[in-house]
């Protein structure tokens, strides 16, 4: 098979792929966490395997314990939950009013100092407006994921559905990884092996490793913003320890919502806002230089503008499941066009004289 045909086979193939991811965007939430959790899980069955366990009885012994610590955490951490979201959705419009008298009142003076020419009215109303579209636009997405039937269906689907899928998949797991291996083409089989090990390494380390990130980070989040009085402090903390599965998205999302209820709630007692808007910091800082390299080291090797072009591009596409997919796609990507490059760069087409052999000097063509 030429170059020509493979590029045409293997771009036909991500172009099937990406319509198929697209087309079912809406129903592959469950899908996709099933198979990230018997990804996930899978290590731990081969192991149980090797101790003398049955793959069927291995895996049943994971996601029985995976169910328990799921319901036992539910258990313990939903009621909390579910107190604190009503009792901030209950509280919403009085932050953002008190959020945007306050920066009416202190915002004045800063444009009066900075030379800029604008009335008390004029800048309320204009404060007002944006305040207004952010709260309405949240207020819209929101209504229109609780009004929707899909929103019942994928919380059903991923409390119910995951378990069972992932269950199957991980019984099966080894078998399946066997079947696509025999389906390699023989000519490439050892190429295709080699970059299949190399994106199980990028995938396996950034999916363990965010998998803990998260949990560390949302744990820490909602003990220290409890522990200075903040208001919602253990629902906003759990939400950004969450969110951290998609990068910047967890630690941007909580650090906007805690300093905005921090202003309300502790204005002017300056103190609480640094120490709310410190503890964000020092997240972000020991995540950056401890947790990060130690958990994921450079796992997924990608540059930040990629990954930030990632998330959105793939969001934009797929929605919530492309922002899960984004950067375990961004690295594989990554992996291929490393493989391309270096097939380039030893290719013709970027040295002409790579492949003609040694040339022979001109008096011995001659002689």
């Amino acid at each position: 098979m030429t170059i020509q045909k493979q590029a045409g086979f293997w771009l036909a193939a991500f172009v099937a792929t990406a319509f198929f991811l697209w087309l079912f965007s809406d129903i592959l939430l469950p899908f996709v966490a099933a198979l990230a959790l018997a990804y996930l899980l899978d290590p731990v069955a081969d192991r149980l395997e090797r101790l003398g366990l049955g793959r069927l009885a291995a895996t049943l012994l994971i996601l029985l314990a995976f169910v328990l610590v799921l319901v036992l955490v539910l258990v313990l951490i939903l009621p909390l939950v579910a107190r604190e979201t009503t009792a901030f959705l209950e509280s919403l419009p009085g932050y953002v009013a008190r959020l945007q008298s306050l920066l009416v009142e202190r915002g004045a003076p800063l444009l009066d100092y900075l030379g800029v020419e604008i009335s008390g009215e004029e800048l309320q109303r204009n404060i007002g407006d944006i305040v207004s579209r952010g709260a309405g636009y949240l207020g819209t997405v929101l209504g229109t994921l609780l009004a929707s039937g899909q929103t019942v269906i994928s919380v059903f689907s991923l409390l119910v559905l995951t378990p069972i899928i992932a269950f199957y998949l991980l019984v099966d797991w080894d078998r399946m990884v066997a079947t696509v291996d025999g389906w390699l083409p023989l000519r490439n089989r050892a190429t295709i092996r080699r970059l299949a090990g190399e994106i199980d390494s990028v995938l396996s380390r950034f999916v363990r490793g965010q998998a803990t990130l998260c949990l560390i980070l949302g744990g820490f989040y909602a003990l220290a913003l409890m522990a200075i009085g903040l208001n919602f402090g253990a629902l906003i903390g759990l939400v950004a320890g969450l969110l951290s599965v998609i990068p910047y998205v967890g630690s941007i999302t909580g650090l906007l919502l805690s300093v905005g209820v921090a202003i309300v709630q502790f204005w002017p007692d300056w103190i609480w806002i640094v120490a709310t808007l410190s503890i964000f910091l020092f997240g972000q800082f020991v995540e950056g230089n401890f947790l990060s390299p130690k958990l994921l080291g450079g796992a997924v090797g990608i540059h930040p503008v990629w990954l930030m072009f990632a998330l959105f591009a793939f969001g934009s596409l797929f929605g919530f499941v492309g922002l899960l997919l984004a950067v375990p796609l961004a690295a594989m990507v990554g992996v291929l066009t490393r493989f391309a490059l270096g097939r380039y760069l030893e290719s013709p087409f970027y040295d002409p004289a790579i492949g003609r052999g040694p040339q022979r000097p001109a008096e011995d063509r001659d002689g």
